[in-house]
């Protein structure tokens, strides 16, 4: 966990704990943390290696001209530089003349000019290639040549073999990730087991739905003869080592475990990927008797393989950031203006805003940044409820702003809008939005406003500036290299592979400035000048080691929930449920009603990707024949999406926020205000995100409308 100690020199005891996680051995750890920090830093190679290898082709045309003819090494050509013309075209008549009385077609005689003119033209054209090849010959000779062009080429063989292998590193990601969460029973649940049944209930479903996908994927395998079949087949090993994982978790329950519980509240245990695999199973197994039906549909995830393996990198991401005091350091320049915690909060889910367009999805964000904003809002002083809603809606309102990546697929799918108009208007959206959240703060604080006067602000501020600008500075230097030295902008696309590389940096300066404060606390208590320091704090192997294993808890639930959502909309596209829907409405207003509900129910119980896809098949279209703007229907659906992360019965993003705060702090959120008479302050942490996105939804749906008709 975070390390709090400041910068000024002194050490602090760690209110977390150390970066050991405490449910598993240093030598679990090891076996746990090892195989996915190599797929995720091959990620990181195979995504950089693009990179270079475009930078090096450009190099090299730079200082080599024709480098790409210079990039192999030629054969010598076949034929003649020397032709005796004169002499070809003279056989060529004398053959003319003596017609082959066996063949069966006479060319007859023929024109020597235009004999001459072609094989003066073949002759030139070998001189030529003759000319490249001494050419080609000359200049690979040279071992700087050399030299360049085996750097080059093995970037580039590197980079081909990142685009063979995305897939592979996916889906080993799911396995080992799956395989963790399972073990330790961190899978994404409505409720956290408790009881011996409650544990037992929970891994039993994950047998059936593990060992219900193996069945599917071989049955695919079978009939897949001109597929790839070590794909085929890794899926169905993924499938059956989760199945044997759970059969162990079934039968090993864990000690803690009590003797109450009901088959009710058992229920409540299932993971949510399971009851998505029964209804998908149900329908392709006994509807269809398509038993490689769920199987087919994972071709769809491994079509947009590095965009679910940079799902692995912003979560680690998040990780190391938690092992790091930058946080810690952010929130002391709000401490140096005296802000109420709940102003603290406004700034923070506002600026959470910009990070979330970059990952692509607030569920994503809230998994990788999520601990370090509820650990750092709780050490601002905010109670527990506002500090979960808060964390829980932290990237709601990016999700519309540049570059995020939802916005980039909804128009690759859609033409009838772009990029530049939906960020645009998604400005827009997200200022409605951050001016409504900033609203409901306001009129439910517990503690009047209050600022810092700037005499006394502003000299706390340049100190607590001081310690982060070598963040900076280091942060800057890594995004230098890519921008210029490598050629590569800083974007949706690139953001997966250099913020790692950016906090790889800043963990190893941290972990280094962290020993070195505790070095100078020792050297002060020994003089007696200061206490001593309360603990060590950890390096920097312990921290990212810490981070991985994290890590691997965290992908492997959300992956895997993503994996049998994906499977889910299959069975939305395949059952004809859709098209259920009515194509024609009484009115725009009607139908953009009832497109919201739809919009907020699949929000409920898919990922982003998977039902961006599935909205752009089913609904956009008759959003657009009943009258409602392309641009007005994506906002709509950004929007609606957010608030069905938010909602219950699912909640997800409320899910995901347990899943890295803890059911134990979510527990004392709610013993924290049981006796509360608000029913407002009692359900906060739920009540408000929704109360903020669903305002923002009606609004961004139906103001549009009465706008268009009053003007």
């Amino acid at each position: 966990m975070t390390n709090h100690n400041n910068d000024s020199g002194s050490v602090t005891a760690d209110p977390h704990g150390d970066d050991q996680p405490k449910t598993y051995s240093a030598g679990r750890n090891w076996l746990i943390t090892v195989p996915v920090a190599v797929l995720l830093l091959l990620a990181i190679l195979f995504g950089t290696s693009a990179f270079i290898h475009g930078q090096l082709l450009s190099l090299g045309g730079d200082i080599w001209r024709d480098y790409n003819m210079l990039r192999v090494d030629m054969a010598e050509p076949a034929c003649d530089p020397d032709m005796d013309i004169d002499a070809r075209v003279a056989q060529s008549q004398a053959n003319a003349a003596q017609p082959d009385e066996d063949s069966l077609f006479d060319a007859g005689p023929s024109d020597p000019a235009a004999l001459r003119q072609s094989l003066e033209a073949q002759r030139s054209q070998c001189v030529a290639s003759y000319e490249r090849y001494e050419y080609n010959q000359q200049v690979t000779s040279t071992s700087s040549l050399r030299a360049f062009r085996s750097l080059e080429l093995g970037m580039g063989r590197i980079n081909q073999l990142g685009q063979e292998f995305q897939s592979y590193i996916l889906i080993l990601l799911i396995m080992i990730g799956g395989f963790v969460a399972l073990v330790l029973n961190e899978q994404i649940a409505l409720r956290v087991p408790r009881s011996r049944l409650d544990y037992r209930v929970s891994a039993g479903s994950q047998v059936v739905a593990n060992i219900a996908m193996a069945v599917s994927g071989f049955a695919w395998l079978r009939l897949d003869s001109g597929g790839d079949f070590t794909l085929n087949a890794l899926w169905l090993v993924t499938f059956l080592v989760l199945a044997i994982a759970a059969g162990y978790r079934f039968l090993r329950v864990p000690s803690h475990a009590n003797d109450k519980g009901s088959l009710l509240y058992a229920s409540l245990t299932v993971p949510l990927y399971c009851w998505l695999a029964l209804v998908s199973i149900l329908y392709f197994f006994v509807s269809e008797g398509y038993l490689s039906g769920p199987a087919i549909q994972l071709g769809k995830m491994l079509r947009f393989a590095d965009l679910y393996t940079a799902i692995g990198l912003y979560v680690w991401v998040g990780m190391m950031l938690k092992h790091t005091r930058i946080a810690e350091l952010l929130f002391g320049v709000f401490r140096s203006w005296e802000m109420r915690p709940e102003f603290v909060v406004i700034i923070v889910v506002l600026a959470s805003a910009w990070p979330t367009a970059y990952t692509g999805a607030s569920g994503i964000f809230v998994l990788a940044i999520g601990a370090v904003i509820y650990q750092e809002l709780r050490i601002a002083g905010t109670y527990r409820q506002l500090a979960v809603a808060s964390t829980a809606m932290s990237g709601s309102m990016g999700v519309v702003l540049n570059p995020c990546l939802m916005v980039v697929i909804i128009a690759a799918l859609n033409r009838q809008v772009t990029t530049d108009q939906l960020f645009g208007w998604g400005l827009y959206v997200f200022a409605l939005a951050a001016v409504i959240f900033t609203g409901f703060v306001y009129l439910t604080r517990k503690s009047r406003p209050h600022l810092a006067t700037p005499d006394d602000a502003i000299p706390a501020t340049r100190v607590a500036l001081g310690p982060i600008l070598p963040y900076v500075v280091i942060g800057f230097a890594v995004v230098f290299v890519y921008t210029h030295l490598l050629g590569q902008s800083f974007n949706e696309f690139s953001a997966p592979v250099i913020l790692p590389l950016v906090m790889l940096a800043l963990l190893g300066y941290d972990r280094w400035r962290a020993q070195r404060l505790y070095q100078a606390a020792i050297y002060k208590a020994d003089r007696g000048q200061a206490a001593g320091p309360a603990y060590k704090p950890s390096g920097f192997w312990n921290a990212l080691r810490a981070a991985t294993a994290e890590t691997s808890v965290l992908i492997g639930a959300l992956l895997m929930l993503m994996v049998l959502s994906i499977v889910f909309g299959g069975v939305m596209e395949r059952s004809g449920v859709m098209e259920l829907f009515p194509d024609q409405f009484a009115s725009v207003w009607y139908a953009t009603a009832v497109l919201v509900i739809m919009l907020v129910a699949i929000g409920m119980i898919m990922e982003p990707y998977g039902a961006i896809i599935l909205v752009s098949a089913t609904l956009a279209p008759v959003a657009y024949d009943n009258g409602i703007n392309p641009i007005h229907f994506w906002m709509m659906v950004l929007a609606a999406f957010e608030l069905g992360y938010l909602s219950p019965p699912v909640a997800l993003n409320q899910l995901l926020t347990r899943q890295v705060v803890g059911d134990d702090e979510i527990q004392a959120a709610k013993a924290e205000v049981a006796n509360d008479p608000s029913f407002w302050r009692r359900h906060e942490g739920m009540l408000l995100p929704i109360t903020v996105m669903a305002t923002t939804l009606l609004l961004v749906a139906f103001a549009p409308l009465a706008f268009m008709q009053l003007f």
